[in-house]
């Protein structure tokens, strides 16, 4: 296979996605990658789905936070963020409720 025809690592994540669309982790890497390459629309749909089928992975909440407020969309971003944190300390993940929080603040 020649570097031109190499899957690109958003393909493979599809790929994997395809067959397992139930794996969270593989879920927020294609959010992830799809944010990367500035495709929003795939990230937003991605982190909506991520959230939606799992609502406890705390990670995506910090990291959709974050893309919103890029997009300059606070209010969304706040609601993001304000829902991890609630998640994380019911979970008794204090660091990970901080970090929300202070993000949250930071939009304030």
């Amino acid at each position: 296979m020649t570097a031109t025809n190499t899957p690109s690592r958003r393909q493979k994540l599809e790929e994997f996605i395809t067959a397992h669309p139930g794996d969270a982790f593989a879920r927020y890497g294609l959010a992830m990658e799809c944010a990367r390459e500035g495709d929003h629309d795939a990230a937003l749909g991605h982190f909506r789905r991520l959230l939606g089928d799992h609502p406890d992975y705390l990670p995506a909440y910090l990291q959709y936070g974050q893309f919103l407020a890029r997009l300059a969309r606070n209010d969304e971003a706040r609601g993001i963020f304000s829902a991890g944190v609630l998640i994380a300390r019911r979970r008794g993940a204090s660091h990970a409720a901080d970090e929300m929080q202070a993000a949250l603040d930071a939009l304030r």
